[in-house]
């Protein structure tokens, strides 16, 4: 059994990952032909985004059919053969289960919409509130109502996104038993990890009006949640102890998160939160431009590292996924620190309390888009806010500039193997532009340079594998006020690691509250062999290091 705390997750984004029948789309076969370089990597599981049957309005997260694959991305013959292939190199397959809404073709909706009564009870069909408007005020999160008007019912559905994502009813029995049986069959394929989208929103709090926000009060971390996360636990995945479960986590809190990852909790196994990753928003408008706040991104991890090891709760750590900018654009330097920033970004990650997960292309140092031209993007939460910021009164080129910050395209663009026309992603035509630094940063050219970030990434997933004080050890956040440096503490059965972080292009001064005597240097991302520990150190820009004594 492989032990999720010393283990590391990568995930693919098969529709970016690589394509291997020259359609222009990335596919599970070409998942499988990139098994070699992921064990390189040396991660143990790969999750998987959606690759269901699906109308892509939401690139996979609407979901048709949870039990056939969408034949853009291959046959289920394709992905029996990736789960054995990656089990022969000691790699596990992780599944996204998209179980809040489903797509409105899927075959439940279809029969709701016709006026079967029993599937209309799958979803959340209600009267408005008077000729002409909504039941409530709620606004989608991906702008707009949260609830759209069907006129033969005379009655409105509720999509949290996308009008053609309408939200399932967990508090129908039917409904739970359902999403049961997809597990379990998926399970019966040699599934061992699952990831759950949105999963914290599935408990509805009662439809009224938010006289104070967009309604996530009303959805966010409901009255069942506990209840419905147990019951799926025991009725599927809790079966086999090998099984590791996520749940993403939307807007939620840390008093939730204990009970959602607590070790005896028969919940789930680890959590994704998000507040970290809202330091470049305006409260919670993510699409404004506003400078990243340093020190409350220190504040928010260090405080969800030491409370969830309080709660025996486990996190999993993490900058990059498909629903995020990359992270050496966002808090790094893309220019004369590239390599030095996005080493110093993994660092901060992977000393931590938690189970990191890597995004494909986060490995290499993949850069944000920087497309120019709304014909460009593919994400329909994009094209909704590039069109929304300009009906608040934004100009055309203010929207762009917020989008090549915040849109999720940013992180889908095709992953850059070598130097071969569109980064040897494809010899199609790529469903999104290829962004165009490929030349300069690619897998092939990274693999051949022993200083490179990938085998930085590399360097420490060995360290988690190797050093227990990493995957076991506690938590102490060192320096919290220092305006430029980034440092905890971790210790582990006499075993004593510090890890520190300059985030910032320019040299520092740092001492170690706790001092470094007898400490040497296990990993460092400037390569210049040791370096002599003292208590006061100076750090060059975006310097890291991981630290290391005994005793």
């Amino acid at each position: 059994m492989a032990d999720f705390k010393k283990s590391v997750v990568y995930q693919i984004y098969p529709k970016s990952f690589y394509d291997s029948n020259h359609d222009g789309l990335g596919d599970l076969p070409g998942v499988r032909e990139k098994l070699d370089y992921i064990k390189e990597l040396g991660v143990d599981y790969i999750w998987v985004t959606p690759f269901f049957v699906s109308p892509q309005r939401d690139n996979g997260y609407d979901v048709e059919d949870y039990y056939h694959i969408d034949p853009r991305y291959g046959t289920m013959e394709d992905f029996e053969r990736l789960v054995h292939e990656a089990d022969k190199r000691g790699i596990r397959v992780m599944l996204d289960m998209v179980f809040n809404h489903t797509s409105s073709r899927h075959e439940w909706f279809r029969k709701a919409l016709a006026g079967d009564e029993k599937y209309k009870k799958y979803y959340f069909f209600r009267k408005g509130k008077a000729q002409g408007k909504a039941p409530t005020n709620w606004e989608s999160k991906f702008g707009g109502s949260a609830w759209e008007y069907v006129p033969e019912m005379d009655e409105y559905y509720l999509h949290l996104f996308d009008v053609s994502q309408p939200d399932l009813n967990w508090d129908n029995e039917e409904v739970r038993e359902e999403l049961r049986k997809v597990i379990r069959f998926w399970m019966e394929k040699g599934v061992k990890g699952f990831r759950f989208d949105v999963v914290n929103l599935i408990s509805k709090r009662g439809f009224e009006d938010d006289e104070e926000g967009d309604g996530r009060g009303f959805y966010t971390d409901g009255p069942n949640i506990h209840k419905y996360l147990k019951e799926l636990n025991a009725g599927s995945f809790g079966k086999d102890a090998e099984i590791v479960t996520v749940g993403e986590m939307s807007s939620t809190s840390l008093e939730n998160c204990f009970r959602y990852a607590g070790e005896d909790s028969g919940e789930l196994s680890m959590v994704f939160s998000f507040h970290h990753l809202k330091v470049d928003f305006m409260g919670n408008e993510k699409w404004v431009l506003v400078p990243a706040d340093f020190m409350k991104l220190k504040k928010i991890l260090f405080d969800w590292q030491e409370k969830m090891e309080e709660h025996n709760a486990w996190n999993a750590v993490f900058w990059c996924n498909h629903d995020q900018p990359r992270v050496v654009s966002r808090f790094g330097s893309e220019g004369k620190y590239w390599k030095e920033s996005a080493k110093m970004l993994a660092t901060v990650i992977h000393g931590m309390r938690g189970t990191p997960y890597i995004y494909q292309g986060e490995e290499i140092g993949m850069t944000n888009a920087g497309f120019h031209d709304i014909a460009q993007y593919r994400d329909v939460e994009s094209l909704n806010h590039f069109r929304i910021l300009q009906e608040k009164g934004l100009t055309e080129a203010d929207a762009y500039r917020i989008l090549q910050v915040h849109s999720r395209d940013n992180g889908r663009t095709p992953m850059q193997w070598n130097t071969d026309q569109n980064g040897g992603f494809t010899d199609g035509v790529p469903w999104m532009e290829v962004n165009g630094n490929y030349k300069d940063i690619n897998a092939a050219q990274q693999l051949r340079d022993d200083d490179s970030i990938f085998h930085y990434y590399r360097k420490l997933i060995c360290l988690r594998k190797e050093y227990d004080v990493i995957a076991y050890g506690s938590f102490q956040a060192l320096d919290g006020k220092n305006p430029s440096v980034l440092a905890y503490r971790r210790e582990y059965e006499g075993r004593k690691l510090v890890v520190v972080c300059n985030f910032y292009g320019k040299e520092v001064d740092w001492e170690c509250p706790t001092g470094l005597s007898g400490y040497r240097c296990l990993l460092g991302n400037y390569q210049d062999g040791e370096r002599e520990m003292e208590d006061k150190i100076r750090l060059r820009p975006y310097e890291a290091m991981i630290l290391y004594k005994e005793g």
